[in-house]
């Protein structure tokens, strides 16, 4: 083998690996992990090189340290405004927590995030289970004569939405007019 013809390869391949992190990048804002399995994916799509998964594995961790290193990609800053974004969305802390560690976040990030939301907000659950109400229109939200037909139903969406019984019970009993008060507020 030709070690110069190797080399040009290697570099060919940093680079064509590293210009798709970055047009990734102009377009998304994506965690560690998500940056490197579209990266992966990439490559045995459209590249289709030789190269074993091990070696195109440390290429792409080697690129994903230098944008860590440069600052373009932060897991912890990542974690911070995805988990703000899901609570204006009206997901409980249980399916925040969850959605992160799909996205490949590191616990003590997670915990971090979900720790400044408990210190901003009072009972962020609770508020997200009133955005959750008012966004599907269930609960208090449905008229009268239908709320008893629906009980069973709007449990249900709740407890997928990652609230417990006991906080789903207590948005699901309030009054309309209370409702539309704390719905004000927020």
């Amino acid at each position: 083998m030709n070690p110069i013809v190797n080399k040009n390869d290697f570099e060919d391949l940093t680079t064509n690996l590293r210009d798709l992190a970055y047009s990734y990048l102009e377009k998304y804002s994506p965690s560690k992990q998500q940056l490197k399995v579209y990266l992966l994916k990439k490559y045995l799509t459209k590249i289709k090189g030789t190269k074993s998964k091990k070696e195109i594995t440390s290429i792409i961790d080697e690129i994903i340290l230098n944008l860590e290193k440069n600052k373009i990609i932060n897991d912890e800053m990542y974690s911070d405004s995805k988990a703000r974004m899901f609570l204006r969305r009206g997901y409980s802390l249980n399916k925040i927590n969850q959605s992160l560690k799909n996205k490949g976040i590191d616990n003590k990030f997670i915990k971090q995030s979900i720790d400044k939301i408990k210190e901003d907000n009072i009972e962020p659950d609770f508020v997200s289970a009133l955005k959750l109400c008012k966004r599907r229109r269930i609960g208090p939200l449905r008229p009268d004569e239908n709320r008893e037909l629906f009980y069973k139903k709007d449990m249900g969406i709740l407890a997928r939405g990652g609230f417990n019984f006991e906080l789903s019970k207590r948005v699901l009993d309030l009054e309309k007019t209370e409702f539309n008060k704390l719905i004000k507020i927020i």
